[in-house]
């Protein structure tokens, strides 16, 4: 589909900032990879050739009796029985010697017998963010070749933890971003541009929404209930949907008088088409200047929260939890490193991306 002229425009004044465009460049491929962080890190194999047959473990759960086992539970693929019985096709002699029958089978015979082996096919970090490992000594542990960034204090893969940590942080913020801004721009709007007694009868709802401790309402539900995903979005939109209501009521209040309005008035034009159409596009200059505030404010609030113990459970893949535990961990310095890196990298990107944003929707400014 063809942007139009003006649209057009703003996307040339967005390539024009540098800064900007190489970071969305930089944030859309981090991003994307943290979105098949299954693909990237796991501990289930991506592929599975057994008898034939191809299974998808990351996607999909089989009992170990799916590959010649004796149990109905889904199959620890990281156990050398398991991985026997799959490269020999299911050889009985895996249980009394699993090591040797590998080798065995490898090399395309199992006791004398000709078999054509099964394979599994790993992720290249072949351990999930909550893979508990098998160290032979003390965690955390130090970045080695198998963990590059070493382990937390419970023997998970900081890595893995990362790169699932960053597709959670960001999403969280976008996701709720989008939804106090949709509820902000849109309570903004209508308080701006009928203005009277519905903006006095907003404000004052405001005030005393504004003046609710949402941290404790936060701790009290958490004590309450399990804090989840959603249960936490939904709490930080009941708290954020005020953030960008005065900017918008401020520009719709400005801009109800001017001369288009009140002659789109006077021809009958609906005043949600006028809203629409004519007044929120002058909006969302003020507006785009607030997101980046909104985005980043939300991470780190996510952040606090974890850090605190009052945000996601101990199990989810949060920053917060892995700049804890640098905290609690002062022996252990790659944790530190580890989590200040990712911050700064992932709020630095969003800010020169919504700064390119914001310049590209002003039409004062135009790049060469």
């Amino acid at each position: 589909m063809a942007l139009s002229p003006l649209n057009q425009r703003r996307w040339r004044n967005f390539k024009a900032n540098r800064r900007a465009f190489w970071s969305l460049w930089i944030f859309a491929v981090l991003f994307g990879l943290s979105l098949g962080a299954e693909l990237i890190a796991n501990d289930k194999p991506l592929l599975v050739s057994f008898k034939g047959e191809y299974y998808t473990p990351f996607l999909k759960f089989y009992p170990e009796t799916t590959f010649g086992g004796d149990f109905q539970t889904e199959a620890a693929y990281r156990d050398p029985e398991v991985q026997c019985l799959i490269v020999a096709q299911g050889a009985e002699a895996c249980w009394d010697d699993p090591e040797g029958v590998l080798t065995q089978a490898r090399a395309g015979a199992v006791d004398g017998q000709p078999v054509v082996p099964g394979w599994l096919l790993w992720a290249p970090i072949p351990y999930s963010y909550n893979t508990i490992n098998d160290l032979g000594g003390a965690a955390p542990s130090a970045p080695d070749a198998q963990h590059w960034l070493g382990t937390d204090d419970t023997a998970r893969d900081v890595l893995a933890r990362v790169i699932y940590g960053f597709r959670l942080s960001i999403s969280f913020a976008l996701i709720v971003t989008a939804l106090t801004s949709v509820i902000g721009i849109a309570a903004g709007a209508v308080q701006g541009y009928f203005g009277g007694w519905v903006d006095l009868t907003f404000q004052r709802v405001i005030e005393i929404w504004g003046a609710t401790p949402s941290l404790y309402i936060i701790i009290i539900v958490g004590a309450i209930w399990q804090m989840s995903f959603w249960l936490l979005i939904g709490l930080m939109v009941l708290f954020g949907w005020t953030s960008l209501i005065g900017v918008v009521r401020a520009e719709f209040l400005r801009a109800r008088n001017f001369e288009y309005v009140r002659a789109a008035r006077a021809l009958g034009v609906p005043d949600r088409v006028i809203m629409v159409r004519h007044v929120l596009p002058n909006a969302m200059v003020a507006t785009l200047t607030m997101l980046p505030f909104l985005v980043t404010g939300t991470i780190g609030t996510l952040a606090a929260l974890d850090f605190l113990g009052f945000g996601l459970p101990a199990s989810a893949p949060s920053l917060g939890e892995l700049t804890q535990q640098a905290k609690d961990n002062l022996q252990a310095p790659w944790l530190a490193f580890t989590a200040f890196t990712t911050f700064a990298l992932m709020l630095s990107l969003l800010v020169f991306i919504f700064e390119g944003v914001r310049d590209a929707f002003d039409p004062r400014k135009t790049f060469r």
